[in-house]
Formats: structure tokens, sequence, C-alpha cells
């Protein structure tokens, strides 16, 4: 079971002067330090074997697997999992390349404890990739590198560093490709490292840049096919991006914990805060927040395995929503905390500021919201409702969606950058047929007003016509609105999945059903008026002994030996 025993070490490590003291990375916080000693752990357990594909001597087998793990890391520090985990988002590319000799190679020291970084970005060039001006050149022997990355994660402690570099002069979508170079072989003078970037949030990590100075690699540093690297970063991205999620989620258990002993130990005019209907609203909907997180990232993982062809569209929902639903959780924590959500250095809520700034980055990573929601915004026309499916059929969404389903194995080549088709959406007709015959606590009566507004979102997506430049504002809310609808769905397929949970903790009475359902439709622009008894329950359950650990499948899931 090493999931509960990574949970019980880390655990360990968070006691006072362990590594991952809340007090020492506070400190490490304030310096702008970086926490090598809580990694130095995270490399000793043997973290780093989770972020390797299985097919390459690595434990990463599943996905919703590594993300657990990574979970657990960022509910006790955000800084500590964007540091360590950026190695799963630079050794992506090689990954999905299908380059089997660079990625064995790879793996052999990725599991042994070395970084690698992900230089996208570039001083002045945003989010554009086909801006980027990092040059290779062909040389005698391989290639020659010139030019500069800034900011990357872990860009100065990272031996190895995949770089998307322009080999033709002309740029284009073919016109650049991607390389993994280790500094360490480079010759002497020809890497510098660039400073670090003051942050607002994870000011402890390495956030820094590499200039390459004429710097040559050989030929096989080149990661798949001379123009093929924008495709492949990508494919990349459709799988970091759910990683990223798990930093999300990870954060809204920390911040939920502050919630609960708050409103546990608060008292108000002699009386406990909790008593108060308000305060338990607003705790219900950070619960909900947390829970349809948790669906849709669940959901995401989960396709990765059996729609990959589909996963362009799923990782944009999800890197556009899950950060966005923890950082509305995080205002509604930071309501209840008041003052105590501003203050450092007091026991047991001086880290929340921490956890705030901390997580306002993850919203950037590997494409912003804004990217990736406009991203979305573009395939609508596609996704449209009612159109013929363009996925392969596979099995029903209820199977692959159940905790203890056998998954099919991730195969990067199935992966594409246009999906056609989005089998979790599509199944939520589905889901509300399931629903109704075994109905719970009025879930059917929500369900079936999101299968209204989906409705009225399929209409909305057939009027859509071409535009010429920036997509309308109108079309990048209606991409939100489809994200709503997704998620709802998600969160219905999840329920209908896994019957043997019903009556057991939140899923009793469908209690986080109800809470999702009732804040889909919200987003929808459709709330529905049990919402407040909703979120009273939610508030009620998190300061009930069974709110310890709030969470769709607790801490009992198992990671494979």
């Amino acid at each position: 079971m090493r999931r509960a025993e990574f949970v019980r070490e880390v655990d360990r490590w968070s006691k006072p002067d362990g590594p991952f003291d809340a007090a020492l990375l506070t400190a490490y916080d304030g310096a702008e330090s970086f926490p090598g000693a809580a990694c130095a752990v995270l490399d000793r357990w043997g973290l780093p074997a989770y972020y390797v594909p299985a097919q390459y001597g690595g434990r990463l087998a599943r996905f919703d697997e590594m993300h657990a793990l990574l979970r657990k890391v960022a509910s006790e520090d955000v800084t500590v999992a964007v540091a360590h985990g950026k190695t799963f988002l630079g050794a992506a590319s090689v990954w999905v390349s299908g380059d089997d000799g660079a990625a064995a190679q790879l793996a052999r020291h990725v599991m042994a404890g070395e970084a690698v970084a992900w230089g996208l970005t570039e001083p002045d060039r945003g989010s554009d990739l086909l801006a980027g001006e990092l040059t290779a050149t062909r040389d005698a022997s391989g290639w020659c590198l010139s030019g500069r990355k800034w900011p990357v994660n872990n860009a100065t402690r990272g031996r190895f560093v995949c770089v998307l570099a322009r080999t033709d002069p002309g740029g284009g979508a073919r016109g650049f490709s991607v390389f993994l170079v280790d500094k360490q072989a480079a010759s002497s003078g020809s890497v510098r490292h660039l400073p670090k970037m003051p942050t607002h949030g994870i000011r402890g990590a390495d956030i820094s840049g590499v200039e390459f100075r004429d710097t040559h690699v050989p030929a096989d540093a080149l990661i798949g096919t001379v123009g093929g690297g924008l495709e492949l970063v990508l494919k990349a991205l459709q799988l970091t991006r759910m990683a990223c999620a798990a930093l999300s989620l990870g954060a809204g258990d920390h911040a939920l914990r502050l919630a609960r002993r708050f409103l546990s130990e608060r008292r108000l005019h002699g009386r406990p805060f909790a008593d108060l209907p308000h305060a338990r609203g607003v705790a219900g909907r950070a619960v909900a927040r947390l829970l349809l997180a948790e669906a849709v990232s669940y959901a995401a993982a989960r396709a990765a395995h059996e729609v990959p062809e589909e996963l362009s569209v799923v990782s944009a929902i999800t890197k556009a929503l899950v950060p966005t639903l923890i950082q509305g959780q995080l205002r509604l924590v930071g309501e209840l905390l008041g003052a105590r959500g501003f203050l450092t250095g007091v026991e047991g809520y001086g880290g929340f500021a921490k956890i705030e700034r901390d997580h306002q980055i993850v919203s950037i990573f590997d494409g912003s919201t804004w990217v990736n929601r406009s991203a979305l915004a573009s395939s609508l026309p596609i996704l449209r409702p009612g159109r013929r499916p363009a996925t392969a059929a596979g099995r029903p969404v209820h199977e692959w969606l159940r905790q203890d389903a056998d998954l099919t194995p991730v195969d990067p080549l199935r992966l594409g950058v246009m999906a056609r088709g989005n089998t979790v959406l599509n199944s939520l007709n589905d889901s509300v047929a399931r629903l109704a015959a075994d109905p719970r606590g009025g879930a059917d009566h929500l369900a079936t007003r999101l299968v209204d507004a989906f409705g009225e979102v399929g209409a909305d997506i057939a009027r859509l016509r071409p535009v010429a430049g920036p997509l309308p504002t109108a079309t990048m809310r209606l991409a939100e609105r489809y994200e709503w609808c997704f998620a709802g769905a998600a969160a219905l397929a999840l329920w209908g999945a896994n019957p043997k949970h019903h009556d057991r903790h939140v899923w009793r009475e469908a209690l986080w059903l109800r809470g999702c359902l009732a804040l889909v439709l919200e987003g929808l622009g459709a709330p529905a008026p049990e919402a407040p008894g909703v979120f009273d329950e939610l508030g009620r359950l998190l300061l009930s002994d069974e709110g310890t650990h709030v969470s769709l499948f607790g801490t009992s899931s198992e990671v494979s030996a």
C-alpha cells in the first residue's frame, strides 16, 4: 500500500524539526531559498519513479496514482510540490515522443534523482511558443543551440532541460524542434544560468533561466523529428496540465484543514462561530469546490488512459477550471479566517497567506486559464452536441471511472492535437438515467436542470460562426459554460460508476454530488433554490468527525508497488 505509506511518511516529515515542518518551509519562503531538505526526502522515498512510465522501468502505470502522491505533497507545501514535480513536466516531451532510446536513458537519470526542466518560455514572449527565438542549427556532429529560456522552473538546479528551439529560420508550426540538453555534458562556458526571478508565490522555487552560447549537443539530443517540436509540446502539455491539477487539490486540502480548525475553535459572543448559518454555508461552498475539482481531475486522469484522443480538450478544461475552482475556494476560506488569513507567525493559521500566494501561480503553469479556455473555444464547433463522435467506441465511462477499474495502459501515440469528441460529456444523458433509477437526496432534480442547461449550451454552439482575429468575449464565455457542463457530467458519471460507495462518508444521500451540481448550475447561471441547504449540509460535514479529510475516496486508494 504505497500511497498509505507515503501519506504516513509525509505526515511524519511534517512534525516539528522535520523537513516538511511548516515553520522551516515558511522560513525558506521568506528567504527565497530552495526547499532542498524536503525534496531530498522525496527522492529517498522514491517519488521520482512515479514520474517515469512503467515501460521505461518506473512506477508510473496510472496517472491518478501519481496525482494522488503529488497532491499529498502539495497539501503540505505547494512550493515543494512545484519544485519536485517539475521533473515530470520537464520529461513529458520525451515520454510522449515514442523515442524509446532517449526515454530509457532519461528514465535512469530521473529515478536517480536528477531534476529535469522544461525550457519553453523566453523573455518578453509570454505564452506565444511560435515567437521563440532560441535557435538550433546543424553542425558537423549534431546541433548548436543559441538563445535564452526564461523564466523556467528548475533551470539552474536541473541537470537536464528539454528545450523547444527554432530549427527553421522562418518559424511556423513546423519550424521548431525539441532537444534534451544535458548541461553537465556541455563545453565549459557554453551554458550560462540566468538569475532567479522574484515571484509573488512559490518564492523558494528555482524560477530562473538558462542561456545557450553556441552550445553543441549531439545528434541524439533531438527528440522526435525535425520540425515536430510544437506538436510534441502540445501533446506533452496534455499530460502536464492534469498534473498541475494535483497542485490545486493539495492547496485546497490544506485550506480546508485550516477552515475546519478555525470553525471548531472560534467563538463569537460566547457562541461557536460554526453555529452561524452563514459561516457553515461558506465552509460548505469551499468543500463543494474542492470536491468538484477532484471529480474533474479524477475523470481527466482516467481519460488519459481510455480516450487519449480527446485529451487536448479534456486537459484544457481541467487546467482552466480546476485552478479557478480552488482559487475561489481559497477566497472563501480567507473570508472565514478574516485577519488570521493575512497574519504570519500565528500558530496554526500563519501559513494561509503562503498557500494563497503559492496557488496563484498554478493557473499560469503550462498555459494560463485564458490560453486553455481559448483553445477550448476554438474547438467548440467540432465538439457541438449531436455531431457524430469521431473517437472509436471504447468502454463506457461508468466502467473506467470505477475506483477499482483496470485501466488501459497509456499509449502516447494515440494523443492528438485536435479532439473531435468528448466522451465524458456525451455520457451525460446515460448518467442522468442511472441516477433516476436510484435517486438520492434530490440529486436527480439537479441533474435534470443540468441536462436542460447543456441543451442551451449546445444550441449556442450551433449558432457559432467563424470570425477573424481574437475570439469574441461571448465565445470565451460559452467555452466557460461548456467547462461547467463537463464538470457536472464528470461528477454524475463518477457517482454512477461507484455504487459501492453510496452509503459511505460524503457519498451518503448523494451529498457531494448535490453540492457539485449546485455549484455547476450556479456557474451556468441557473442557481438551484436548494443550494443553500446543500452547502449547509457540507459545512456540517466538515465540522463532523468525518471532516478531518474531505475527499471522494479518502486516503484508502492504493498505489502500485
